[in-house]
């Protein structure tokens, strides 16, 4: 199992889709789930280090600004960065994300983040789930999966989606 080889070449193959140049990314993990224990049960600091500096190295290749999904204990509410809340119109909540109640994910990338906050939710442009964090409810309406060839990071499925406008009227449908 090499986790730093495969969140590499998943977050590549993301950014070869074309889809990903601006907005948000939402990032949904378990480090648990990553290194093969149920979500929830081991999370790991060391296992969240790694996969931050990739999503660094990502968002610096992209211009995609990181939302990273807290747990159900935080009602999986995500860390931005103050401007990408203000930004996206995110409503500030009051918690401070840590291990046993955010997630190891969440609480190192609130360490690192220079101006976080937490905002109860977004709709965001794209995103990624490793260890079905299940992050749909911080997209934007409509979700599109995109079909990557890497499906894990470690021991942890991993899935990704993008958005677009919703389609609406049918082929009968004018528009100007």
């Amino acid at each position: 199992m090499n986790i730093q080889q495969d969140i590499t070449a998943l977050l590549q193959q993301l950014s070869d889709t074309g889809y990903m140049t601006g907005g948000t990314l939402v990032v949904g993990c378990s480090t648990s789930e990553v290194h093969g224990r149920k979500i929830g049960t081991s999370g790991s600091g060391e296992v969240a280090r790694d996969l931050y500096t990739e999503f660094l190295r990502f968002r610096e290749r992209t211009g995609m600004s990181l939302a990273f999904q807290c747990c159900e204990h935080l009602n999986r509410a995500l860390v931005v960065e103050r401007q990408t809340a203000e930004r996206c119109g995110g409503r500030i909540v009051a918690a401070v994300p840590v291990p046993k109640a955010g997630g190891a994910m969440a609480a190192h990338a609130y360490r690192e983040m220079e101006d976080p906050v937490l905002v109860e939710s977004m709709e965001a442009e794209a995103g990624v789930d490793i260890g079905e964090t299940m992050i749909g409810m911080h997209l934007k309406h409509v979700a599109v999966p995109l079909r990557l060839d890497q499906t894990s990071v470690g021991e942890a499925r991993a899935r990704a989606a993008r958005t677009r406008p919703p389609m609406i009227g049918g082929p009968r449908a004018e528009y100007e």
